[in-house]
């Protein structure tokens, strides 16, 4: 294996075009990390709040950006014994992605599915770690239920659709427009409200309420996702777009009997994200390896295009997960 590597850096905090080539050391497997030789990596919001310099990486994580990938086992650290060099997998990354070489625990990797290529496979760690956790084992969702998404469209909305469809649950989405709502409804949204022409919160007072919900725009969204949960409904946040302060009636959270939470994934120790990974083996690799889901595919840049891939993202006319090429 080689000494140094190319890698994506932050050169300042900023918008896309603070993204650059650089060459960086390879890393090296610390006890119970391996390193994966890089063959895409997923690209997602953390990644420009980081860019923007408004999510600092862990004290312990690399600096470069990058929380998911796929690739090739080339390196086992001491004490890891359920992969060995040459073992092709995805996984959940503490940061350092956007490199050639990434170190991560080897209790977050997953193997690539049955049937699914590296450029899929780099796309399931980030979101599918985030959506098990906070839709099915933080929000509790059960058959039957009524779940509404925020940004339907999203990596994280449509891994949502689809994972709430095979358990059961009643799917309703926000989008912001006619394609993204046709999007969703292919995946198995029952109902698809384009935000701009609807409330969302009359559409789901009139289906009875949202049982559960899950948001990412926060802001004034947050009284109104209070408004629109059924009685003993679950408020799940997993981001701010619009920022996370905001007035909130806690008497309608006590007579109604609301729960809000949430979580963000980065900061959680390895053991949790450990628990998730075994979980998410158990309960949905099954799935992927059927092929009953899978990630929805919007483009794919070389790892030199990482400003042009951030673009993309931020302009929000993407449908589902964009990838860099790695190796």
């Amino acid at each position: 294996m080689t000494e140094m590597m190319r890698a994506v850096e932050i050169t300042e905090p900023g918008g896309p075009e603070v993204l650059k080539l650089c060459d960086r050391p390879v890393p090296q497997a610390q006890p119970g990390q391996v390193v994966i030789k890089v063959a895409y990596a997923g690209v997602n919001r953390p990644d420009a709040l980081q860019r923007a310099g408004k999510y600092a990486p862990p004290l312990t994580a690399s600096d470069l950006p990058g929380l998911e990938a796929s690739g090739e086992i080339v390196a086992l650290g001491e004490g890891v014994s359920n992969w060995k060099i040459g073992d092709q997998v995805c996984a959940l990354l503490p940061g350092g992605g956007y490199a050639e070489y990434v170190a991560t625990p080897a209790a977050h990797c997953l193997p690539v599915p049955k049937g699914m290529g590296m450029k899929e496979a780099a796309c399931l760690c980030e979101t599918y770690y985030t959506v098990w956790s906070n839709v099915f084992q933080r929000g509790g969702l059960k058959a039957g239920e009524r779940f509404l998404i925020h940004g339907g469209s999203s990596g994280i909305g449509t891994t949502a659709i689809q994972l709430a469809r095979e358990f059961g649950a009643r799917v309703f989405v926000t989008v912001g427009s006619q394609d993204k709502a046709a999007a969703c409804a292919r995946l198995g949204a029952e109902r698809t409200i384009i935000y701009n022409d609807e409330d969302f919160v009359d559409v789901m007072r009139g289906e009875g309420g949202a049982d559960l919900i899950l948001d990412m725009v926060g802001g004034l969204y947050i009284p109104r996702n209070i408004r629109a949960l059924a009685d003993d409904g679950r408020l799940v946040q997993i981001a701010f777009l619009q920022g996370p302060k905001v007035e909130v009636n806690f008497a309608q959270v006590m007579t109604r009997r609301l729960t809000i939470t949430g979580s963000t994934l980065r900061p959680q120790s390895d053991l949790a994200k450990a628990k998730i990974a075994e979980s998410l083996l158990q309960n949905v690799w099954p799935l992927l390896d059927a092929g009953k889901i899978g990630p929805v595919m919007d483009s794919e840049f070389d790892l030199a295009e990482a400003a042009a891939a951030h673009a993309r993202m931020e302009s929000s006319g993407h449908i589902g997960k964009i990838v860099l090429k790695v190796s």
